[in-house]
């Protein structure tokens, strides 16, 4: 990821903060509801990606406001939170507050970690750094602060999106629009905002040169009556034909 991207991811995030939350805070904010996957929250307990988590060393890549990972932390795992956005991990602060769950929050570039090698025994995020820096990148650095058998679980947008978004606003339509192969670095907009994503097969192959086997590729299909708060990401009617979202979970293969 060059510096010009990471400046721009950042500047979108830091301008678009408070309105992103408000717009999702009933959603994401549920603190009644059980820790949920994806645009439609799609229940832990039935999807089974993180497993139990109790007392484990867990850091939240790309946190936000840390909903996700209090609701991990509230399952018993000790969890870190990084985040590049100096408005989002604000943000944080308050739901802390609410739900009486704390942990440390650090701001930093993901893809230049400020943590030792094998300092977790989980790196998790629901939509989080994976998708806005450069996974060439990241999957490395994810290796090195890991605990040989440690877990990397992650939910991302899937390259069935991605060859289907319009340039610009969504929701995906049912056409290909973009070629597949050769996907890495994803321009939607006039402000220089990035995505990223990689072919199946490209995954597969940075998981294995980095010392991660793969355990399984959840692909998320909501329920007939599901909803969202993310109308713009994806219809219910496209997330119930294509898999819209996807979780990742590989393991850092034992020394």
């Amino acid at each position: 990821m060059s510096r010009d991207e990471i400046r721009a991811n950042l500047a979108s995030w830091e301008a678009d903060s408070a309105e992103y939350q408000a717009r999702h805070a009933a959603q994401i904010g549920a603190w009644d509801q059980p820790l949920g996957w994806g645009t439609f929250v799609i229940p832990e307990d039935d999807v089974r990606a993180l497993g139990d988590v109790d007392g484990m060393d867990a850091l939240e890549y790309g946190c936000g406001a840390a909903q996700f990972g209090i609701k991990v932390a509230m399952r018993g795992a000790r969890v870190t939170g990084l985040d590049f956005s100096a408005n989002q991990l604000a943000a944080a602060r308050p739901n802390m507050e609410q739900t009486g769950v704390r942990f440390p929050l650090v701001r930093a570039d993901a893809e230049r970690v400020p943590f030792a090698d094998g300092s977790f025994d989980l790196v998790f995020c629901d939509h989080g750094v994976m998708g806005f820096a450069d996974p060439l990148v990241t999957v490395p650095e994810v290796a090195r602060i890991l605990r040989p058998g440690g877990w990397l679980v992650f939910s991302s947008t899937t390259p069935f999106i991605c060859v289907t978004w319009p340039q610009g606003e969504g929701p995906p339509g049912r056409e290909l629009l973009r070629p597949y192969h050769g996907m890495h670095a994803l321009t939607w907009d006039e402000e220089g905002t990035v995505e990223y994503q990689l072919p199946y097969g490209d995954w597969i192959r940075l998981f294995r040169a980095n010392g991660m086997t793969i355990e399984d590729l959840i692909e998320l299909r909501p329920h007939a009556d599901a909803t969202t708060s993310y109308e713009e990401y994806v219809t219910i009617d496209w997330a119930r034909d294509f898999p819209a979202e996807h979780i990742w979970k590989v393991r850092k293969e034992a020394a």
